[in-house]
């Protein structure tokens, strides 16, 4: 009889253990599933900032070869007007 009875105090912890253990995995999984959601967002963040740069930076030269800078005669002292 008390065989029986240490041996269901036994399988009940070992249904809490898988229980813990089940909660654990599911908990793990949502944390992953919102991290990955955040890194996508900020991936596509990033890349949308990287398009706005290259397009910022075409512009850019397409503006420096029609209207070139000011060259500088470095062979010369400068001089304040």
């Amino acid at each position: 009889m008390y065989a029986i009875f240490v041996v269901a105090i036994v399988f009940i912890a070992g249904l809490f253990f898988l229980l813990d253990r089940g909660l654990k995995a599911v908990e793990r999984g949502r944390r992953r599933r919102e991290a990955a959601a955040r890194l996508a967002a900020a991936a596509h963040k990033a890349e949308e900032k990287n398009q706005r740069r290259r397009e910022h930076d075409e512009a850019s030269a397409a503006l420096t070869s029609v209207l070139p800078a000011i060259a500088v005669d470095k062979d010369r002292p400068r001089t304040v007007a």
